[in-house]
């Protein structure tokens, strides 16, 4: 479930993205799936016990984030309005895969982390780990019930970030960076208290926080949230480099920044320390200290009977 619906349709039908004439939809259809494009489809399908598997394409391309599906209503939410939340497309996944009486593996991703984060537009990226949360949440409460699910839970790589205080508008400054506030002057924040879902009302409040990147391309830095889309921090000149995007130039308070990654580089790139894996459930007891990726394989084969027979 999730977006990418152009790769599933041939190449003769309007939008699609391949290059050929492979209906995937049909195929999934012929095999028993129950099609669903919209989150009204996915909650009807899910609810009839008749349903064993399930293929949900709610985008031709990339879903829209928390902020702008369920606050500013921008992106494509107009020509899509009816996107799932990832919360929703984890209990629906869980009550149709939980049918099986084999069991099942589960894969989710909050994939618009990763991809706001390399246009440097961390409040977007922190809304959509508030719904990873919540989508974790939603697992543990299935897995609750039982016990017989092991639940894993990390990331593929970092991106290079800190929180590093807050911005505060009401401090006296010529220039945005006198404004930010570090060790005992940062103080708290005064976003709004988090709606029933976990989500701040507001972004746009009068102290913020002030996160920074490590590794961009030239930029303007405007020290406030992204409210008219998500950012884009650099365009290609008529050279083929990418230099800062104009857009945000005249932003009160914006300052140009030198970017420190090649000018080949439109947005910020991957970041190569450890992440933090957690575990709970069956098999959990061997998530502890320092792993190489491929033991985790290891620890997902032998929670499934997947591992090598133990000698007798």
């Amino acid at each position: 479930m999730g977006g990418g619906a152009a790769h599933f349709i041939p190449r003769s039908a309007p939008g699609s993205r391949r290059k050929d004439d492979i209906d995937y939809i049909a195929k999934f259809r012929g095999s028993g799936h129950a099609i669903v494009t919209t989150e009204r489809e996915m909650k009807t399908a899910a609810a009839d016990p008749a349903t064993r598997k399930m293929l949900g394409l709610f985008h031709p391309g990339n879903m829209d984030g928390v902020l702008d599906r369920k606050f500013l209503k921008q992106g494509t939410v107009p020509s899509f309005p009816e996107q799932p939340d990832l919360v929703d497309m984890v209990r629906t996944a869980l009550t149709v895969l939980a049918r099986n009486d084999d069991g099942f593996v589960l894969m989710v991703e909050s994939g618009l982390i990763d991809k706001y984060s390399h246009p440097l537009d961390w409040e977007r990226a922190v809304m959509d780990t508030i719904m990873l949360d919540r989508a974790v949440a939603a697992a543990k409460e299935f897995a609750g019930t039982r016990n017989d699910t092991l639940i894993l839970v990390t990331a593929d790589h970092g991106h290079g970030l800190s929180l590093v205080g807050t911005i505060d508008d009401t401090v006296p400054g010529r220039e945005m960076r006198d404004k930010i506030g570090v060790h005992e002057k940062a103080g708290y924040p005064n976003y709004p208290p988090a709606n029933d879902e976990g989500y701040p009302t507001r972004l746009d409040v009068s102290r913020r926080l002030a996160v920074f990147f490590a590794a961009f391309p030239d930029y303007y830095e405007t020290y406030h949230p992204k409210l008219d889309g998500p950012f884009v921090p650099a365009v290609v000149a008529p050279d083929k480099s990418y230099v800062a995007n104009e857009k945000y130039r005249d932003t009160p308070g914006a300052v140009l920044r030198a970017g420190n990654l090649p000018h080949s580089a439109p947005q910020g790139v991957h970041s190569g320390e450890d992440v933090i894996l957690t575990a709970s459930g069956p098999g959990a007891e061997r998530v502890r200290g320092f792993l190489d990726n491929t033991d985790v394989f290891r620890v997902i084969a032998d929670a499934l009977g997947l591992g090598a027979p133990t000698a007798r």
